[in-house]
């Protein structure tokens, strides 16, 4: 039980990285942290990119609103009554009888 004791105390105290053969464990410490970095880095990359995800997906909704409104605006505006109705106070009115068409035939020479 005194040498688990011991080597606890012993992790504790950083005495394994100040040892003889510390260099092996100090190369296995800088790559763990070195990993821990990149993980850390990653995850607030991964982070920002969700945030920027949300917002462009709310934008694309308001733009679809706007859309859908602009187009709706749009369709009343063609329909022939709301026509009529502007056109009105000019003294327009629809033609009685139906436009004929009118055939032009050329002669070659």
């Amino acid at each position: 039980m005194t040498k688990v004791k011991g080597g606890i105390y012993d992790v504790l105290r950083g005495r394994f990285l100040t040892d003889e053969g510390s260099f092996n464990n100090w190369r296995i410490f800088i790559f763990v942290v070195t990993l821990l970095l990149i993980m850390i880095s990653s995850s607030h990359s991964l982070d920002a990119k969700v945030v920027k995800i949300a917002k462009l997906n709310k934008l694309k909704r308001e733009l679809k609103a706007e859309d859908f409104d602009t187009s709706t605006a749009l369709t009343k505006m063609r329909l022939e009554s709301s026509i009529r109705e502007k056109v009105k106070h000019r003294n327009l009115f629809p033609a009685n009888k139906p436009p004929q068409k009118i055939k032009v035939t050329t002669k070659k020479e």
